[in-house]
């Protein structure tokens, strides 16, 4: 091209300012711009054309890009330059790989450097272009076209332009620094003296002696004893506590035990024949329900607000019914047979999510018997990484303690030399005190002089208000004669139309206090009727109510003739051959993991000898203890469950936790 790419771009921003998208046409507002810039090269003209038209055409795409830019730099930036920004970055994205790096390079320079230079940093950021902008990008356009064919590319110029960056730094540093005017200096020179002759070195002072110390002890280099003794203290405790975790995971937690003792076994048969031998289900005749036992159906009390909603339920349920006995009697499908299919297949599903409730309970109880033996092993495998850090951790103490004692031998080398620079500053201590002393003698004097002034002068304001108190006071003590004479009758004068007299205003506010009585009146005979009304309406509302629960009470009872039918549901899940084979499969898995326990127990059953027998004795009395604690409460909760007889599930679930805990 002929002419230069700035004045090329500075045209095309010129453009943009001029056109208006809500009022001109993108063809009308070209051809106009071609017809003005006849007298310019093809080639120029048809660069700047191409760029306003893909600038407007890309407009979502640019103003993101500016927007951002402007909100964090548009303190120090000017809105006339935003055109010319959407210019660089229109180049920047789509013509970049066309025009060449040199041809962006002498555009940049072309324009300011310094707005060049912030918003190619901001732009070519790659934290911007992979995250905001890329996102921001994705939501106008596909995702995978945005990272393919613009970012991509972005992110591949990115060498070229930090070097473009950097080129433009040092033309910005080079701009900032003021050339100077060499200035012409005085040139000194020396006098012809006399040169004094050389002064003799000073005698040099004694250097004292240092008193001859004692020598360091041979037992500052060896490790003291108690550190080894310390040491094999917490070998020792290290073992002792590996030994007990690996006893803890070895042996299953007695509360997730699943399976029970003999002793529990019989406990629960003992109770359950107890409660099934007082249940008569093959008992022809019925003895009624107690009298103890009768239900209260004393009414119960509700506001005005529960009532009138309960009653507009009602209506509403009434007309809901009346609608489908209309439509009923105008010829619809009575829907008796859909809903018996409907409760079939419910209670059909519900059998079948039962069934997979139950095996999903067994899968599950399986999975923890599997996650057993993992766990075995994976202790396994711990103890032997344990056995390793162990070693390394001796290897790092011994290195520690070499690192230490170097550490306290250049700290005595330390001290040593501090001691000596001590003796030397305790003179010049001296005459810092003796200077400080000084002064504070003299700020001292010159404080007391300064408060004595500030007391004279505060004592002069002081008995200049006290004299411009008795002034006053004198003033107020005079005594003022005031005499007026009221007429109730008479205007105030001030020539008003609405002016009146105080009797007449008296006679008006009588006559409008008696026409708001009347007012009040007539209001509270209002409140009295709609009172009325409104009981009798909740009176109506009340008899409605009571109809409506009567019918429900029916409806619950059906609902739990329902439910029984559906506990018949909940035993034939039980019998299911998935479910049994389920059951089967875990009984295979929990004999498995007993085998296992039962080696692993005899395999550890020689190193625990040796411990067991140091704690043996205090742990049999201990035990002993708990063993009758336990048998008491056990004892204690058999005489509660007999006297008070509650439901067979409670007691079983009582009976496992006590258990439980015992174990």
């Amino acid at each position: 091209m002929e002419t230069s790419y700035g004045f090329l771009v500075m045209e095309a921003t010129m453009l943009l300012d001029k056109f208006d998208a809500g009022k001109q046409c993108l063809d009308d507002f070209t051809e106009d711009a071609s017809k003005a810039m006849e007298n310019m090269d093809t080639l120029d003209k048809k660069f700047i054309l191409d760029i306003v038209s893909c600038c407007v055409e890309h407009k979502k795409l640019l103003d993101i890009v500016i927007k951002i830019f402007y909100a964090q730099n548009g303190k120090c930036l000017s809105r006339g330059d935003r055109n010319q920004f959407v210019i660089i970055c229109y180049i920047a994205i789509f013509t970049l790989d066309d025009l060449g790096l040199q041809c962006f390079s002498n555009i940049v320079k072309s324009l300011d450097i310094k707005k060049m230079h912030k918003f190619l940093s901001f732009f070519f950021n790659v934290t911007n272009l992979t995250t905001w902008i890329q996102g921001e990008w994705s939501q106008i356009y596909d995702a995978a076209y945005v990272e393919k064919n613009w970012i991509a590319p972005l992110l591949r110029w990115r060498p070229e332009i930090d070097i473009l960056m950097d080129q433009l730094a040092a033309r910005m540093s080079r701009g900032s620094q003021v050339k100077k005017a060499p200035t012409k200096t005085t040139e000194p020179q020396e006098f012809s003296l006399t040169k004094p002759k050389a002064r003799p070195l000073p005698v040099p002072e004694p250097i004292p002696k240092q008193e001859k110390h004692q020598p360091v002890p041979n037992s500052i280099y060896r490790a003291p004893k108690e550190l080894q003794a310390m040491e094999e203290i917490k070998l020792r405790n290290r073992q002792k506590a590996e030994q007990m975790l690996y006893e803890a995971n070895m042996k299953q937690f007695q509360c997730a035990n699943p399976q029970k003792s003999q002793h529990t076994k019989n406990v629960m048969s003992q109770i359950r024949e107890s409660f099934e031998s007082k249940l008569k289900f093959n008992s022809f005749h019925s003895s009624g329900a107690p009298t103890t036992h009768k239900t209260n159906n004393w009414p119960i009390k509700l506001n005005n607000t529960a009532i009138l909603r309960e009653g507009a339920l009602y209506n509403r349920k009434v007309e809901e019914e009346l609608q489908r006995m209309e439509r009923l009697m105008e010829g619809a499908r009575e829907p008796s047979s859909f809903l018996q299919w409907q409760k079939e297949m419910r209670e059909q599903d519900l059998q079948e999510e039962l069934a997979q409730v139950e095996r999903r309970r067994l899968e599950g109880r399986i999975s923890y018997e599997e996650a057993a033996m993992a766990r075995t092993r994976i202790m396994e495998r711990n103890q032997k990484t344990a056995q390793l850090k162990k070693e390394e951790t001796a290897q790092l103490m011994q290195r520690y303690a070499n690192k230490r004692l170097q550490e306290e031998k250049e700290m005595r080398d330390l001290v040593q030399q501090v001691t000596e620079g001590h003796k030397n500053s305790k003179a010049a201590k001296v005459k810092l005190q003796e200077f400080k002393q000084r002064i504070v003698k003299e700020v001292s004097e010159q404080s007391r002089e300064l408060l004595r002034q500030a007391l004279e002068e505060a004592q002069a304001e002081l008995s200049r208000k006290f004299e411009i108190i008795r002034e006053i006071r004198a003033m107020e003590s005079v005594p003022h004669i005031r005499h007026k004479f009221v007429d109730d009758t008479e205007t105030a004068g001030h020539d008003l139309l609405g002016e009146m007299s105080l009797a007449e205003l008296k006679e008006r506010l009588a006559i409008l206090k008696e026409a708001e009585q009347r007012e009040q009146e007539e209001r509270r005979g209002r409140i009295l009727e709609e009172k009325h009304n409104k009981e009798q309406l909740l009176l109506e509302q009340l008899d409605a109510i009571d109809l409506h629960r009567k019918a429900l009470a029916q409806a619950a009872s059906r609902r739990k003739e329902e439910k029984k039918a559906r506990l018949d549901l909940q035993q034939a899940v039980a019998e299911d051959d998935r479910v049994l084979a389920l059951q089967k499969r875990l009984e295979e898995k929990q004999q498995e993991r007993q085998k296992l326990k039962q080696n692993e127990r005899n395999k550890t059953k020689t190193s625990e000898q040796a411990a067991v027998h140091i704690v043996k004795s205090g742990k049999h009395e201990k035990k002993t203890l708990e063993e009758q604690h336990w048998a008491e409460l056990e004892r204690s909760l058999e005489r509660h469950l007999q006297k008070e007889a509650p439901d067979t599930v409670s007691q079983r679930k009582t009976l496992k936790t006590l258990k439980t805990l015992k174990t």
